[in-house]
């Protein structure tokens, strides 16, 4: 592989549903909401949690929910803000902006600006969950590996990882850019227009939620995969 990242961050944008309690009027009447997909990726803080303590990297995370602004979507982007939000006067939709997003992704930038210059290079892995079926379809796919296919090195490890979670849990669908593409507006691909390919790699995983217990975490297969095949890649 042309480049070994040496350091790693870790994040997870959507890690919880909590509500700040001087939102809590906007969601009255919509806890389903809250407690739906489109509020939160369960189990995703949880995974995040265990790969950043196994990897002994840095973990920036988020507990307040999507549907007050989406930290996986660019400031710019008319799905940062929900239908809870959109209605909100312009002044009060800048406030959230600069209450929540910006400061993770001021966290995120810090974090990797450490790692890149005391290793060089950095691999940023973003773990989200997904809803197993969406608008009536199914989706297959138990892990996703999501990349942008345009930066090589980013690819090569992609297609690797997904070839090595393949063979780690045969019986378990693993897919690259699906249900989701690594490439479309969000943290990693920001991220990717402010570093060069030989600094940053940004993977995202997305683990499908069926695989959540009911204590709300994922099967300890999905942890254990990950990481023994991710050691496996860099090896």
């Amino acid at each position: 592989m042309a480049m070994r990242p040496t350091a790693v961050l870790v994040t997870c944008e959507h890690g919880g549903k909590e509500v700040p309690d001087e939102y809590r009027a906007l969601f009255r009447g919509r806890s389903a909401l809250l407690r739906s997909h489109r509020g939160w990726d369960p189990g995703a803080l949880d995974l995040a949690s265990q790969l950043a303590t196994a990897l002994q990297a840095p973990l920036v995370a988020s507990t307040v929910t999507r549907l007050l602004v989406d930290l996986n979507c660019s400031p710019h982007n008319p799905r940062v803000f929900s239908e809870v939000t959109k209605p909100l006067r312009r002044t009060e939709r800048l406030a959230l902006l600069e209450r929540w997003h910006r400061p993770h992704w001021d966290a995120v930038r810090s974090a990797l600006g450490a790692a890149l210059r005391a290793h060089g290079c950095a691999l940023h892995l973003g773990i989200h969950s997904f809803t197993p079926v969406l608008d009536g379809v199914r989706r297959r796919a138990d892990v996703a590996v999501l990349y942008d296919p345009s930066r090589p090195v980013e690819r090569e490890l992609a297609v690797a990882w997904a070839r090595a979670l393949t063979r780690e849990i045969p019986a378990r669908v693993v897919r690259r850019n699906d249900p989701y593409r690594g490439n479309t507006d969000g943290l990693a691909t920001a991220m990717r227009r402010e570093l060069s390919p030989s600094r940053y790699v940004g993977i995202e995983i997305a683990v499908n939620q069926r695989h959540v217990d009911p204590s709300g975490r994922f099967s300890e297969w999905v942890a254990d995969a990950l990481l023994h095949t991710l050691a496996e890649v860099f090896a």
